[in-house]
């Protein structure tokens, strides 16, 4: 291959993209139409999510992919908002009490609003049963009603003891009743009753006549008394059909505008005679006393402090004021806070629940609507992602206590299961989309569809118009002043920064908003009325100096010198290699010295950082590579033996990457050869067994560190850093690097092969391999052909 032609510097204009303020179409970010062009960006998310809702059932639910600052959660508002919006309202859910089983409160749907009126009517006509029944027993035509049975009976009750006693009379006994129905027969002796003393002071003889007359008297008086009996029950019942028959009277009264106006609605029919039959079977909790009429057999009940509890309404989903279908973002997705959750009231020391204690979460309030959740926030709560997936599965959102194996399980109640029909759309990092969608079969089943986020855009006419009105928006939406042309031109030049692109931008919008908001209040503070260039500018400048102590720190080390790194002068065997460093959510690069030493032996290339476990897997593999260029191009014709070390000086911290594995072999040809490397250069780029210089990462940030050094120390106008040119589109670097490159004290220099590299690097040419097989005189590489061949033929001779 030929490569005598040296790379030439890039030119001013190929170091960024700038975007020319006179195309800005807008005088300032007040005159761009308010408009979301977000989804424009986004055609991949937007496929997905338009095909979920195109879709029934809980199967083709969604995750959306891409990292924070994304604004994911606000790009699916943006995109749900007008579509929810038109979405018809889902009903409302009550729970109400199960008069069959008290343990499994019924849910019942109800239209959107009517829920809460439901709720309302049915309080106050609880409400107004409860004065209303007590008032009715005290109203005249009752208490008339009432003593007609107790006259009745009291006759009766009166003529059958009279009949009783005198029957006794006629055997020689006087019959007497006590106050609780007591029947006591007393002899007549000489005229009188005898008394017990009396009794036990007769001749035995004589008692036992009287005993036994006394017990034949009570056999003929059994049937007198059943029949008292059967008055006292039939007053009882006469009693408890009065009392229901009015209580009944006046629960229909106060039901039948419920029945009206809710009947229709679906289980409300069977619950309102429910709700009838157990007003009338419990018409004495409304008098809050019992009854108080004479009577045999009194049956009493216990009170029951929270009887009337029964009555209410849990209106467990409201969507009375919700306008289209609902969009839930459950920030904090806990079992409770998600499923729904039966809290526990405490008394006396003991806890208890009821229907009234069941509380919708999330899931429900999202019903035929749209549920966001951060899938780290999910799956910090295990009972939370399997409650969902059970549910999507099952079709209903069931409520239960979650118990934990070495729970004591209380007492609890079980909660109608609701049916569910929603989207439910997890917001995540790819990553997590991958640990998911291998370790857990269920999740390829319910979130069917991907939503993938493309980190940036390209950089052609229409999306810098579709930026400009994001970039509008933004600016409306935090009510800042109006950004002028040169700022809003800025702004769009920020967008390829964050993306390393001259022919991107970045979609990374929250951090384009953050540069805003800061610029924004620069311009408050210096009393402006319009966010100009310089107040962005300074913005940047600013956010990186709060951030770059530990640079700050580096930088006065490399003015010390105490990192040993030239800027100046050549050496054999040493060039200057670049990294990337981030402390926090600052990145800065940094030059480093990296040497190589060579001898004879039979050790290969020692990778020191490897050696001393620092050097990472990528970076040993970068070593590797270095070894298999030199056996390709040096070792077909004699073997490759030599011993040589490389290693980055003054680093003592892991390195990782193969990005200076250009620089690495820069050295190692150095040392080979003998030939020196003008430091005033720093190189950055990895190598392939061909000898192909390949693209890196953070190229901004290596050209600016090296910059920023030599800068401290003076440019002399040969300074410079090389680069890989698949890299050149890349640059957007700070003004200071456009400056002195247009000033003609720095450059950069494109190269695709390492012998490129070498050339702007020592000035000598590498040369070709001639038709035997042998480089030209003269050559770097002829210089590191003969020295490979002087070490194996001193590594043979120290062998015999």
């Amino acid at each position: 291959m030929s490569n005598t032609r040296m790379p030439r510097p890039l030119a001013v204009s190929r170091l960024r993209a700038a975007l020319d303020p006179a195309k800005v179409p807008f005088e300032n970010s007040d005159a761009i139409p308010d408009s979301d062009p977000t989804p424009s960006f986004q055609p991949r998310a937007i496929k997905a999510l338009e095909l979920s809702l195109a879709v029934s059932g809980n199967e083709y639910n969604v995750y959306v992919a891409g990292e924070p600052n994304m604004g994911r959660s606000h790009f699916i508002g943006s995109f749900l908002g007008k579509r929810a919006r038109k979405a018809p309202t889902p009903p409302d859910w009550v729970y109400l009490y199960n008069f069959e089983d008290e343990d499994r409160p019924v849910a019942l749907s109800l239209p959107a609003g009517v829920g809460r009126k439901y709720k309302n009517a049915q309080q106050k006509a609880v409400s107004r049963l409860r004065s209303r029944i007590p008032a009715r027993f005290e109203e005249e035509s009752f208490q008339k009603t009432h003593e007609r049975l107790l006259k009745k009976f009291t006759q009766r009750r009166d003529e059958l003891f009279a009949r009783m006693e005198e029957e006794a009379e006629k055997t020689g006994f006087r019959l007497s009743i006590d106050e609780d129905s007591v029947i006591t027969l007393a002899p007549i002796v000489d005229g009188k009753p005898l008394t017990d003393s009396d009794y036990d002071t007769l001749d035995p003889k004589l008692r036992k006549e009287l005993k036994n007359k006394g017990e034949k008297l009570l056999e003929e008086l059994s049937d007198d008394l059943r029949s008292i009996n059967r008055n006292e029950q039939g007053l009882k019942k006469s009693e408890d059909d009065l009392h229901r028959d009015t209580a009944r009277d006046e629960v229909k009264a106060e039901l039948q505008p419920l029945r009206e106006e809710f009947g229709h609605i679906e289980g409300l029919k069977e619950y309102f005679e429910a709700f009838e039959e157990c007003v009338v079977d419990n018409v004495d909790q409304f008098t809050g006393k019992e009854t108080a009429m004479p009577s045999l057999f009194m049956d009493t009940q216990s009170s029951g402090e929270d009887f009337f509890t029964r009555f209410e309404v849990n209106l467990f989903v409201d969507n009375g004021k919700t306008q289209g279908a609902p969009v839930v973002n459950e920030d904090h997705p806990t079992a409770f806070n998600l499923l729904g959750s039966i809290e526990r009231e405490s008394e006396m020391g003991a806890l208890y629940t009821d229907f009234t204690l069941v509380k919708a979460g999330a899931l429900h309030r999202a019903n035929h609507g749209f549920l966001l959740l951060n899938v780290e926030d999910l799956l910090s709560n295990p009972h939370s992602w399997e409650g969902l997936l059970r549910a999507l599965r099952a079709g209903h959102a069931k409520i239960e206590d979650p118990v934990e194996p070495d729970q004591v399980r209380a007492r609890t109640i079980e909660p109608q299961p609701i049916p569910i029909e929603l989207r439910v759309i997890l917001i995540g990092t790819d990553i997590n989309y991958e640990l998911l969608l291998y370790n857990d079969d269920r999740f390829s089943k319910y979130f069917k569809l991907k939503a993938h986020l493309q980190p940036t855009c390209d950089r052609d006419a229409t999306n810098v118009k579709r930026y400009l009105r994001a970039l509008g928006r933004i600016a409306r939406q935090e009510k800042m002043p109006p950004f002028s042309r040169e700022a809003l031109a800025g702004l769009v030049d920020l967008g390829s920064r964050l993306s390393e692109d001259q022919k991107r931008l970045s979609l990374y919008f929250p951090l384009i908003r953050e540069r805003m908001v800061e610029a924004a209040a620069l311009t408050r503070i210096r009393g402006g009325e319009t966010v100009e260039y310089a107040d962005l500018a300074q913005a940047i400048e600013d956010r990186d100096y709060r951030s770059d102590l530990y640079q700050t720190e580096f930088m006065s080390d490399y003015d010390r010198e105490v990192i040993k790194v030239a800027t100046g002068g050549s050496a054999v065997g040493e060039a200057n290699g670049l990294s990337v460093t981030q402390f926090g959510d600052h990145e800065f690069g940094l030059p480093h010295r990296i040497a190589c030493k060579v001898g004879v032996g039979h050790g290969g290339i020692i990778d020191l950082e490897r050696e001393a476990q620092l050097g990472g897997p990528i970076h040993t593999k970068g070593m590797m590579i270095l070894k298999s260029y030199l056996v390709g191009l040096f070792a077909q014709d004699k073997p490759l033996v030599m011993t040589g070390s490389l290693c980055f000086e003054q680093s003592y911290a892991g390195i990782e990457g193969d990005s200076a594995s250009g620089a690495e072999l820069a050295a190692l040809l150095s040392a080979l050869s003998g030939a020196p490397i003008n430091l005033s250069y720093a190189f950055t780029g990895a190598v392939s067994q061909c000898g192909c210089i390949m693209a890196v990462g953070g190229v901004n940030e290596k050209v600016e560190g090296f910059h920023r050094v030599c800068s401290r120390r003076g440019l002399t106008g040969e300074q410079g850093v090389l680069i890989p040119a698949d890299n050149a589109v890349n640059l957007m670097v700070n003004d200071d690097v456009v400056r002195d490159v247009r000033e003609g004290r720095f450059r950069i220099y494109p190269v695709s092969t390492i012998e490129q590299a070498m050339y702007v690097l020592t000035g000598m040419k590498t040369g070709v391999r001639n038709a035997q097989g042998r480089f030209p005189k003269g050559t770097l590489y002829r210089m590191v052909d003969d020295r490979l061949a002087e070490l194996a033929d001193l590594a043979k001779k120290k062998s015999k």
